[in-house]
């Protein structure tokens, strides 16, 4: 009977540890939405809740995908996700501390962006066999500006002004970038002719264009670009009335009306639906960034009580107003105006000019560009500037620009018919080369 008994006892608790095991698994299965029902879309959407939770480091882990254990129980599902924006801006970087331009190994990484158009023309510089160009060209380099990240931001910490933030605190501008616009629409809507190509006319502001008579032509283009000083009233016979982009700093706007207030200049171009560009430079720009932003005035260098928005003549608005991305400044410099003086203790303060990054942002979205008074090797024949009619002066080589390089990338440019240069002939007529088709 005693063997019986214990027998009996045996079979009785294992029946009970049987029962218990699966109305244990049945409970699990069928309650796990009820408890965590955002987890029940898979190991990638399980790692992303960790992510956002900030319960993982999301970089390089894997989990296991339960789905597939039957099949294999070595079976993972690897999760690839960057690694987490650091939490705090990295130390402020000096000029001080460098006696030449730093170079970094992420020095030539850029942000680029999904392809912008796919162009129909045959005369498209995109199509060019060039091989420098190629080599060098990024046809889809981030061109604008607007929110970013921690990361970002101690990335483009390491680079000098224009081309980053160096020597400048993060709670002294983040403010200001977490304001700028996030372009609604491309800077060059299309307005293509039938062979499909978008021309582009850049008009500079050298002496070159005195007596040129080429307002027509100039007009005659899909979009015209100018940058400072670009006076027009009483001089459109030579360089035409049409701005379709404006580029500037904050200096270069509130400068130029007081430069060329004796030629009639007031104020940036303002013709209906214009695109303004800003380059910015350095906290200047910023600040009056702020105050085209929030409406309100600020401190410059010509004024202590500068209203910013009273400088587009009446034609500012924030979906059309671009600011120029520091990998795209950077870009230009490193890859077509790479400057002997960056080597020199005097880096701090060398760029290339406004309408070098001007021209370059015409490369970038037009399909064939036009430059008009651009340097040239004859410059010394022409005054520093085009609206100098009664008196002949000589160019002004300023030291934070290399005028002598970008002469020489344009001709190249130009004679690798990349643009299309205006140039006068020895005997000072127009050169027939430069006159684009329409």
């Amino acid at each position: 009977m005693g063997i019986y008994r214990v027998s009996f006892l045996v079979i009785l608790i294992l029946t009970c540890v049987v029962i218990f095991v699966l109305s244990s698994t049945n409970l699990s299965s069928s309650s796990w939405n009820t408890f965590s029902d955002p987890i029940s879309e898979g190991p990638e959407e399980i790692a992303e809740l960790w992510v956002q939770k900030e319960n993982l480091l999301a970089s390089n882990f894997v989990l296991t995908d339960p789905t597939k254990q039957a099949e294999s129980p070595k079976s993972t599902v690897r999760v690839n996700k960057p690694p987490r924006a650091p939490e705090t801006p990295v130390p402020v970087l000096f000029r001080k501390d460098f006696k030449k331009l730093p170079r970094f190994d992420f020095e030539d990484i850029y942000n680029q962006d999904a392809p912008r158009r796919q162009t129909t023309c045959a005369q498209s510089l995109q199509n060019s066999e060039d091989k420098d160009f190629k080599k060098n060209f990024l046809p889809n380099i981030r061109l604008f500006m607007d929110k970013m990240n921690m990361s970002e931001w101690n990335r483009l910490s390491h680079f000098n002004n224009p081309f980053g933030f160096m020597e400048i605190k993060y709670d002294e501008v983040m403010p200001t970038v977490k304001l700028i616009p996030k372009p609604k629409e491309p800077l060059l809507l299309p307005r293509t002719g039938s062979d499909g190509c978008l021309r582009c006319a850049v008009v500079g502001t050298s002496g070159i264009l005195y007596g040129s008579k080429l307002g027509k032509e100039i007009d005659a283009h899909d979009y015209v670009f100018r940058m400072n000083g670009a006076v027009i009233k009483g001089f459109e016979e030579d360089v035409g009335n049409k701005t379709s982009v404006y580029v500037h700093t904050s200096h270069s706007i509130t400068t130029s009306p007081l430069v060329f207030q004796k030629y009639g200049y007031t104020t940036a171009p303002k013709d209906e639906g214009i695109k303004y560009v800003m380059i910015p430079e350095g906290m200047g720009d910023f600040n009056w960034m702020e105050g085209l932003f929030k409406h309100k005035r600020i401190k410059t260098q010509t004024s202590n009580n500068t209203r910013p928005w009273t400088y587009y003549g009446g034609q500012y608005n924030e979906s059309r107003f671009y600011v120029l991305h520091q990998d795209f400044l950077r870009y230009v410099q490193n890859r077509f105006l790479m400057s002997p003086r960056l080597n020199s203790s005097h880096w701090v303060i060398v760029r290339p000019t406004n309408g070098a990054f001007t021209l370059f942002l015409a490369l970038h979205t037009c399909d064939t560009v036009s430059a008009y008074g651009f340097m040239t090797e004859d410059y010394a024949k022409y005054s520093n500037y085009y609206c100098e009619r009664d008196i002949k002066t000589k160019v002004i080589f300023y030291a934070n620009h290399d005028y002598h390089m970008e002469k020489r990338l344009w001709k190249k440019l130009h004679d690798s018919k990349i643009l299309k240069l205006y140039q006068r002939t020895k005997t000072g007529k127009n050169s027939p080369s430069t006159t684009p088709k329409h």
